[in-house]
C-alpha cells in the first residue's frame, strides 16, 4: 500500500455518493507498500480502504483481483471483500484513477513474527491455493521469470550505483534462472506477494491475508518460495531454520507438495529472491521524489539470493521431505 496520487474531501465525497457506507468522518493516507495509492477511511458505518489503481495494474487485470476476493472469501478464506456501488459495479473513477472500496480487516501485521506466526501462515497459504480450485479467471504472472529480463533492462546500467559489481552477479543470475527454471508442476491461483504486512493477526493467531494486486496464476511451489524468502529470514540476511521447518509443516499439513515441487524449492526460492530484488532495484531508481511511499532497499533481497545460491536441497529450508507425493 502506498499514496502516489492525492485527493481532496471534495473529490472524495462525490465519489463516495455512490455508496452506502454512511457519511466520511475522517479519511488519511496509507505510506506502507509500492504498488497503489491506499487510503484509510471512517464513516459512521465503520472503516473501510479505499485503494486508486495506479498505472503500473492493468485496469484490465481489476475484475481477476476483485473477483478472487469474492471466490476466496466465499470459500472460507478470511480476506477483505470489494464493496458494491449502488449500481452494483465494484469500481469507479476517482481522480483520474480506476478506484474500489475494501472491506477493512481487524489485525496487525507483525514485524517480528514467531515459528508458530509462521506455521500458520504455510497453513494459510495451503488454505488460498485450495480455495482457488475453481476460479473462472485467469490472469499471466506477468513478474515471473519472462518478466525478468525486461525488467532488468531498465535497471542494468545503473545497477552499480547501489553496489559496485552488482551488473554483473545479477546478469550471471538471471541467465541460470532462465535456463533452469522448472516449467511443468502444479498450476493455480497463488498470492504472488504474502509479506508480512500483507498478513493480519488478532492475539497471536491469523485473522486474514490482504492485497491480492499480484495474484496470479502459476506454480503454486513458487508461492511458497516467495514465502520462505519474505517470512524466514533475520534482518540481517540470515536463514532461521525453525521459521522455515514451521512454514512447511504448516502447508504440508493441508496440501502435501510434490517430489518435483520439492526438487525445485531451491531453484524457486532463488527466483523469487531476484524477483523482488529486481521490483526494489527498479522502484529504487525511478520512484519520484516527493511520493509518500516508503522505498525499500534491493540489497536486502540480493543478500537472500546469495544465501538461495549456496543451497542444494530443499531439507536447508527444514522441509521434511521422507514421504513426499508422487
Amino acid at each position: 500500500m502506498a499514496v502516489y496520487t492525492d485527493i481532496t474531501e471534495a473529490e472524495l465525497a462525490a465519489f463516495l455518493a455512490d455508496y452506502d457506507i454512511g457519511t466520511l468522518t475522517s479519511y488519511k493516507g496509507i505510506a506502507e507498500g509500492v504498488e497503489n495509492s491506499n487510503f484509510l477511511l471512517t464513516t459512521t458505518s465503520g472503516r473501510f480502504i479505499l485503494t486508486l489503481y495506479e498505472k503500473r495494474v492493468d485496469a484490465g487485470d481489476l475484475p481477476f483481483f476483485l473477483g478472487l476476493m469474492q471466490h476466496l472469501a466465499d470459500r472460507g478464506l478470511s480476506c477483505p471483500l470489494p464493496l458494491a456501488r449502488r449500481d452494483a459495479a465494484l469500481l469507479g473513477t476517482l481522480a483520474g484513477r480506476p478506484a474500489a472500496i475494501i472491506s477493512f480487516l481487524e489485525g496487525i501485521w507483525l514485524r517480528a513474527p514467531d515459528a508458530e506466526h509462521c506455521r500458520q501462515v504455510g497453513e494459510a497459504l495451503a488454505r488460498l491455493h485450495l480455495a482457488g480450485e475453481g476460479f473462472a479467471l485467469t490472469r499471466r504472472n506477468a513478474l515471473s521469470v519472462e518478466g525478468w529480463r525486461p525488467l532488468w533492462e531498465k535497471a542494468e546500467a545503473r545497477a552499480d550505483e547501489v553496489q559496485p559489481g552488482l551488473r554483473e552477479t545479477v546478469a550471471t543470475e538471471l541467465a541460470f534462472l532462465e535456463a533452469e527454471w522448472p516449467r511443468d508442476l502444479p498450476l493455480g491461483v497463488i498470492h504472488a506477494d504474502l509479506f508480512p504486512d500483507n498478513v493480519f493477526f488478532l492475539d497471536d493467531r491469523l485473522s486474514g491475508v490482504i492485497d491480492f494486486y499480484f495474484a496470479c496464476n502459476d506454480q503454486l511451489a513458487y508461492d511458497i518460495a516467495v514465502c520462505l524468502n519474505a517470512w524466514c529470514f533475520t534482518r540481517d540476511g540470515a536463514f532461521e531454520m525453525e521459521k522455515g521447518v514451521a512454514l512447511l509443516a504448516g502447508y504440508q499439513a493441508l496440501r502435501p507438495l510434490s517430489a518435483p515441487e520439492i526438487a525445485a524449492l531451491p531453484v524457486l526460492a532463488r527466483g523469487a529472491a531476484l524477483r523482488f530484488f529486481l521490483t526494489r532495484l527498479f522502484d529504487w531508481l525511478t520512484t519520484p521524489a516527493g511520493a509518500l511511499v516508503v522505498k525499500k532497499d534491493p540489497l536486502e533481497y540480493f543478500t537472500k539470493l546469495r544465501f538461495h545460491q549456496q543451497v542444494s536441497t530443499a531439507l536447508d529450508y527444514g522441509l521434511a521431505v521422507s514421504e513426499p507425493n508422487a
